[in-house]
């Protein structure tokens, strides 16, 4: 009699667990129909870029514009390294984005090992003040520095882009490093102290180790920025031998046309060859890069 009673209950139970998953397929499909429309809308610019540097000089006024060339021109891509000195300015980029790089997560790795390892008078006011300069613009600081560096007779060269990145780097740097110094447990420190390692060698031998994730998500950040940095460049630079490619496609479009043809083509060829080691450098790095984004948020 009770068996009897409980097939309903069960057949009912069944029904309501197949109906839930049909609604959560629907979500799903729903979901990634709205992904894919989302991700048609930010990858179309791009392929409009791809398109247009493979045209000629006539097809990038033609009206209605097509999407890709009858005949792609792969040529333009080897004429703007003669147009412009383009393989200066991608030097110059290179020298400053590396070695800024390089200074800017070795200063803000210190910095944050000793907010989230050390206790010292202050601190926490310390770190909020640090912390509050994401509020203050850059344009702020603009003219100070500029003076100062025109004191240090540094103006016209690479080294206001680079030399400032060694002292602190970056609030937001900073932040994201002590977050995640944070979620690494105290035990290891203490360990490492009785076996009569210092902090910098418990920094270097146990920590940075552990933190590669965080250590790549901020290298990511810092190559992006110096890479693709304009305004500080067009500050502090006026020489085209020290231009770096921010402003050198700035330079490019500014350049007299003798031959008034149309230069369009070149200029997105330029544009997407600036792009590549952006590109690249994410999609080599994206698995650390989300882990480390994750991680530095698990402990406040």
């Amino acid at each position: 009699m009770a068996t009897a009673q409980s097939a309903p209950v069960v057949v009912a139970t069944k029904r309501g667990s197949l109906g839930a998953q049909i609604i959560r397929k629907q979500g799903r499909l729903l979901l990634y129909v709205i992904a894919s429309l989302v991700a048609v809308f930010f990858v179309a610019p791009y392929l409009w870029t791809v398109g247009s540097s493979l045209k000629t000089s006539l097809e990038v006024r033609e009206f209605p514009p097509a999407l890709f060339p009858a005949r792609p021109r792969f040529e333009n891509y080897l004429d703007i390294w003669n147009v412009v000195p383009l393989g200066r300015f991608f030097w110059n980029s290179t020298q400053v984005t590396l070695l800024a790089m390089v200074g800017q997560l070795a200063s803000a790795t210190l910095v944050a090992y000793g907010f989230s390892r050390f206790r010292f008078p202050g601190r926490d006011v310390v770190f909020l003040l640090v912390i509050s300069t994401i509020l203050l613009p850059r344009e702020v600081v603009l003219i100070p520095t500029f003076l100062i560096f025109k004191e240090l007779g540094w103006l016209d060269s690479l080294r206001p882009l680079i030399i400032p990145s060694y002292f602190g780097g970056g609030a937001f740097t900073i932040f994201l490093l002590r977050q995640f110094f944070l979620t690494l447990p105290r035990e290891l420190d203490e360990a490492a102290k009785l076996d009569g390692a210092n902090s910098f060698q418990i920094l270097i031998g146990i920590l940075l180790p552990l933190a590669r994730p965080a250590l790549a998500t901020v290298a990511i950040f810092a190559f992006q920025g110096h890479w693709n940095d304009f305004l500080e460049p067009l500050i502090y630079i006026s020489k085209p031998e020290a231009f770096t490619l921010a402003i050198g496609l700035r330079y490019f479009q500014t350049l007299p046309n003798e031959s008034q043809e149309p230069r369009e083509q070149l200029l997105m060829a330029a544009a997407l060859v600036t792009t590549a080691p952006i590109l690249i450098i994410f999609f080599m790095a994206q698995r650390y890069f989300v882990q480390g984004i994750v991680m530095s948020g698990i402990k406040g």
